[in-house]
């Protein structure tokens, strides 16, 4: 099963827009197993939306199409489905009430423009909007299919998977006498080459080999590189023990090379791992952060059941708040002292087991006779010394903010294993 991403919008063309929902379905379609050899990004114009459509269609079983489904005059992905598809298009009342009552509860009128959005072509399966006004689209083409889903990301990645995943599952079970499963492990605090070179010896043996699994691997910024195990399979039971077998050997080279960086496995992220950590050895934590800002809190009450282990924060953004809040010493606020003592001093305002602390310099100037990118992560844990370590990390203001907060906890991590 080959499946080809298009996005449509000449905002994307002009470079006004990234196309962050190319990148998240290749990872969505990279993470089932299924092959995405090709992304295309198209205007909105409908000879060239239709011309994308139908080179799509020539080398792919699937295609997803992200945007132009609203209801002004330039969201014309419909009209384009039905001409490749050869379908009319035709107006679904229920669609159309459904859009009325979703205006009705904001206490809006609609306008007649939105019943383009209820214009359906003959044949296709509506995939009902839950997040906005627009459907999404199930279109039958031959032995082949359209997805249509809207450009807003938070609605697109609903309808992918609420709908088109299971339907893409469903069509590969049709056409493939195997199955195809990934796993990916999680890595933080190494490069995506030096990774690569470390798993090259299962990443060679594969290629000149039958085995049924490849090994991939995919930069995520902020979170990490990703390294991706698939395996194909005539079952799910095979292919499950492909990827344990893999899954073993993979590590230890990582292991071998690097240490403990794998954080997680699949969706795990690191807030997750902290959260494992804490709950199996029944801790509370507090945090204290200044150059973060709060980041560190907000990823870590994105996990659900945070509050039974997570007591809360301390944003020190100023010196004095360090001083008389956190009771550290008078001094310089970005060294290793100052957040041993910010992590020693959260943990006892706020009556938990384990402190974690993160000072630093974001920029654009230097602090404290320190450069742009220092930061340095305090970790108090109860009945250990606490201890800090420094850190020196690239990139722009906002970038060395969000890399501080994933390697702080990445330190707390390392720390509550030990």
């Amino acid at each position: 099963m080959r499946v080809e991403v298009v996005a449509v919008g000449t905002e994307l063309l002009l470079g006004q827009i990234a196309d962050t929902n190319g990148q998240w379905l290749g990872e969505q379609l990279a993470a089932s197993g299924i092959d995405s050899h090709f992304h295309q990004v198209v205007g909105d114009n409908h000879e060239r939306i239709v011309q994308a459509f139908e080179i799509a269609l020539s080398r792919s079983d699937a295609v997803i199409v992200c945007g132009g489904l609203g209801p002004t005059q330039d969201d014309i992905t419909r009209d384009a489905i039905a001409e490749v598809a050869q379908r009319p298009l035709e107006l679904q009342q229920d669609i159309l009430e459904r859009i009325e009552k979703m205006f009705s509860a904001r206490g809006r009128s609609m306008s007649a423009n939105n019943r383009l959005q209820a214009m359906v072509p003959r044949g296709a399966t509506v995939i009902e909007q839950t997040r906005g006004t627009a459907p999404g689209l199930i279109c039958p083409v031959g032995d082949k299919v359209i997805y249509a889903v809207p450009g807003v990301p938070y609605e697109m990645t609903d309808m992918f998977e609420r709908a088109i995943l299971s339907d893409l599952r469903g069509r590969m079970a049709h056409t493939q006498h195997a199955v195809i499963r990934s796993r990916v492990l999680r890595t933080w605090g190494t490069s995506e080459s030096a990774l690569a070179e470390a798993v090259g010896p299962r990443f060679e043996a594969h290629e000149h080999s039958e085995t049924g699994l490849t090994v991939a691997f995919l930069a995520s910024g902020i979170e990490g590189i990703k390294v991706r195990l698939t395996a194909k399979a005539v079952d799910e039971a095979a292919a499950s023990a492909l990827l344990d077998q893999e899954e073993i050997e993979v590590r230890k080279l990582i292991s071998a090379a690097f240490g403990d960086i794998i954080f997680g496995v699949d969706d795990q992220t690191m807030e997750f791992a902290i959260a494992s950590l804490l709950a199996q050895r029944s801790l509370t934590m507090a945090v204290a952060e200044s150059v973060t800002g709060g980041l560190i809190a907000s990823r870590l009450v994105n996990v659900s059941g945070a509050s039974q282990w997570f007591r809360g924060g301390v944003v020190s953004y100023a010196s004095d708040v360090k001083y008389d809040v956190l009771g550290i010493d008078e001094g310089p606020v970005v060294s290793e002292q100052a957040a041993r003592q910010m992590a020693t001093g959260v943990a006892t305002l706020l009556k938990a087991d384990v402190g974690l602390s993160v000072t630093g310099v974001a920029g654009p100037d230097p602090q404290d006779e320190q450069p742009v990118g220092t930061v340095f992560v305090g970790v108090a844990i109860k009945g250990r010394e606490a201890f800090a370590s420094s850190l020196h990390l690239p990139g722009d203001r906002p970038r060395i903010r969000q890399y501080s907060a994933i390697s702080a906890l990445d330190a707390l991590r390392r720390a509550l294993q030990s």
